[in-house]
């Protein structure tokens, strides 16, 4: 398709592909340093939740943990089909295609109110089914006061999901990073306000940290799309014109990329989830310990996270120029990059677990005792597996750039759910290790995604993964 006259050539502020390691380290960092710091922001934002419930005590951290397992499954689902837009546009700019972009945005925005309208009933009706698992009856009861209160941030977040792959295609990732960074700010004192009852306002506790959520996303969805409406470069697209004009086959490209993204995290949550489930089996105090272990995990893994995003716009920019050397370069550099900063993190959760483990449960309480040792032991697990979450996320990124996600969602299937949960249940209940066990079983299914994820990638060209790509 030849390019539209009116979308603009100046819209594609993505560098071709670089004819050097040295230049595409140049250009991966330039495009993924500030989606880095936006992930690491974008988790400040449940972190300062977490800190602020972990105030209230371990129970209300266990019900609040007890509700996102099951909540950010199916919000993490919804994401991963939206996720389908920034490879597309990215492919799109490589060819100079730019009508595709328009058309690409404005689908991925039919694909929000979709999947929120097929999600939302569900997420309304999490507490009878933790009834049906067996968990705490006491903490089912708090759990569903949080949901009730924090599912009505779905829209505004897919939306922004999709706005944001539209704006890293471009290589406009600073104001992405700094619209996050004022969500922190607002979070914070919402969370301060509603959640402990400061500044006069009521004290809410967990259903003020659901309102304080979902208002930080709409405000964060105000600041995207007025960014976009009054910047010339965006502005011309017209992304936001006959928006529900009907675009069958652009959705049903979106669907073909993003249903197995959205179902490789799903895969992945639901084996975390899982994992804090069969904690609950175990204890209030092991889901605790789980829930920070797992934040501080969490903390680290934005990091590679937003490598693969970088990864994938860099990968798509050079599939969709032709460039099959340049699709080499940047996965490859992402992959570097992720190992060297996810081996300096594992060294670090090593070497202080405890001290990491005190920012959020404080040792000069004895109740928290058994959840901090707890914690710390999991946190040991966590330095172990630090390289192979980097990796399966890395290279998953990288295959995406190709629009390759079917084949990754059946390695994720093999290594999270024939791999990663048998083993935790066999190791935590058949032999009796307990809460450790389910973590080593977690990191048995990310090493196996993580390296199958990479040979593939290696494999590429004889795979005809890139068949499509000029030599």
């Amino acid at each position: 398709m030849s390019s539209s006259p009116t979308a603009p050539a100046s819209g594609a502020s993505v560098s071709p592909s670089p004819h050097s390691w040295g230049g595409e380290f140049r250009a991966l960092l330039a495009l993924g340093w500030p989606l880095v710091v936006a992930q690491l922001a974008q988790m400040a934002l449940i972190t300062t939740d977490v800190i602020m419930v972990g105030w209230l005590g371990p129970r209300f951290l266990a019900a609040a943990a007890l509700a996102n397992a099951l909540f950010i499954a199916l919000q993490l689902f919804g994401l991963g089909l939206t996720d389908a837009v920034a490879p597309l546009v990215a492919q799109a700019l490589g060819a100079r295609d730019y009508r595709s972009v328009r058309r690409t945005v404005r689908q991925g925005l039919w694909l929000c109110i979709g999947v929120a309208v097929l999600l939302l009933p569900v997420i309304w009706n999490i507490a009878p089914l933790y009834r049906l698992l067996g968990e705490d009856p006491s903490l089912i009861g708090m759990s569903d006061r949080f949901i009730h209160f924090v599912m009505w941030m779905i829209v505004p977040t897919f939306i922004i999901s999709v706005l944001r792959g539209f704006l890293s295609a471009h290589g406009d990732t600073r104001i992405i990073l700094w619209i996050t960074l004022a969500g922190v700010v607002v979070n914070a004192v919402g969370d301060y306000a509603l959640i402990l009852g400061n500044w006069g306002m009521p004290r809410l506790e967990l259903a003020g940290a659901g309102i304080s959520t979902t208002v930080v996303s709409l405000v964060m969805l105000g600041l995207t799309i007025a960014y976009i409406q009054s910047h010339r470069r965006y502005r011309r697209y017209h992304i936001f014109h006959r928006v529900f004009v009907s675009d069958w086959p652009r959705l049903r490209e979106l669907l073909r990329v993003g249903l197995p993204i959205g179902f490789i995290r799903l895969a992945e949550v639901l084996l975390f989830t899982s994992a804090s489930l069969l904690q609950g089996w175990l204890g209030v105090d092991e889901v605790a310990a789980h829930a920070v272990a797992l934040q501080l995990a969490s903390i680290t893994f934005m990091v590679p996270l937003g490598l693969s995003i970088a990864a994938t716009v860099r990968v798509g920019r050079a599939y969709g120029e032709g460039d099959r050397e340049g699709v080499r370069r940047a996965g490859w550099m992402a992959f570097v990059l992720t190992v060297l900063f996810m081996a300096a993190t594992g060294i670090c959760f090593e070497l202080f677990p405890r001290t990491f483990v005190s920012l959020f449960l404080s040792p000069s309480d004895p109740a928290n005792a058994k959840a901090i040792s707890l914690a710390a032991s999991y946190v040991l697990v966590a330095g172990v597996f630090q390289i192979a979450d980097g990796t399966q996320v890395t290279m998953s990124g990288a295959l995406r750039g190709l629009s390759d996600t079917r084949m990754p969602l059946v390695i994720a299937l093999f290594g999270y759910w024939a791999i990663g949960f048998p083993v935790s249940y066999v190791l935590a209940f058949q032999l009796g290790v307990r809460g450790v066990g389910i973590w080593w079983g977690l990191a048995s299914g990310l090493a196996v995604v993580g390296a199958l994820l990479a040979i593939r990638f290696a494999l590429r060209d004889r795979l005809g993964i890139t068949r499509s790509a000029p030599a």
